[in-house]
């Protein structure tokens, strides 16, 4: 397969290696210097493109895509406030994308998990909820992209629970985010529900960045010969 990588810092440098190893050509890289078109885009004979940029680029490399007619998967968040356009032009266009908040086949299945663990809680409300997200120093955006994933899918399961703080919270409606930078810190979520008598708690940690770019060049192989929008889930099976 032929990738166009669009963002070439570390983590795109970590997928070039993944995607090499497993025997698909970088056949364009595209850094913050360079300006993205899809007539630059189509003369590369491209197969799919993965975007890891930042969040003020993301909807338009993604529209760049879509014009040359390039399936693309995009690691960026900060964007999703603009979604259900990218999905209605998606559709428009017959075009293909996957997005994620995290490429990480273990937070996909950490996912389900949360979500299967907020519904067997929605009977014990002496349990209050929390999340912490731990993550490294260049990390830009607070609460990650992973960690508001988690959280509105417990939302979405917990009657009590109306929004979510980007801070510790008391408030019996709310869900606290508990955001911390730390250097070396590939990425680290956790779930905490905590009541006079005991907790419970589910925990992700990543190793290294070498998960999250395994991940997106697998989704990239997955999505290569489909149309519409995706997520991971979608490329593990679970719907």
């Amino acid at each position: 397969m032929k990738i166009a990588l669009i963002g070439y810092g570390k983590m795109g440098k970590e997928i070039e290696s993944i995607a090499l190893q497993r025997g698909h050509a970088i056949v364009a890289k595209y850094s913050s210097k360079h300006t993205i078109s899809s007539e630059s885009l189509k003369s590369q004979a491209i197969d799919c493109a993965i975007e890891f940029t930042k969040p003020e680029a993301a909807v338009a490399n993604i529209e760049q895509c879509f014009a040359a007619n390039i399936p693309v998967v995009v690691g960026t968040t900060g964007w999703y406030q603009k979604l259900n356009h990218v999905k209605q032009l998606c559709s428009d266009q017959n075009q293909a994308l996957l997005y994620a908040s995290n490429f990480s086949l273990g937070v996909t299945i950490f996912f389900e998990l949360n979500k299967k663990l907020a519904q067997l809680m929605q009977g014990y409300p002496d349990y209050e909820v929390s999340i912490q997200e731990i993550h490294h120093l260049q990390k830009l955006d607070a609460p990650s992209g992973t960690a508001i994933t988690l959280v509105n899918d417990i939302i979405a399961v917990l009657p009590n629970k109306t929004k979510w703080v980007n801070e510790v919270t008391n408030s019996k409606n709310e869900i606290g985010i508990e955001s911390l930078r730390i250097d070396g810190v590939p990425g680290t979520h956790s779930i905490n529900y905590s009541s006079e008598i005991d907790s419970i708690e589910i925990k992700h940690t990543a190793h290294n960045r070498k998960g999250f770019a395994l991940g997106a060049v697998i989704a990239a192989e997955w999505l290569a010969n489909r149309k519409g929008v995706h997520e991971m889930k979608h490329v593990l099976g679970y719907v």
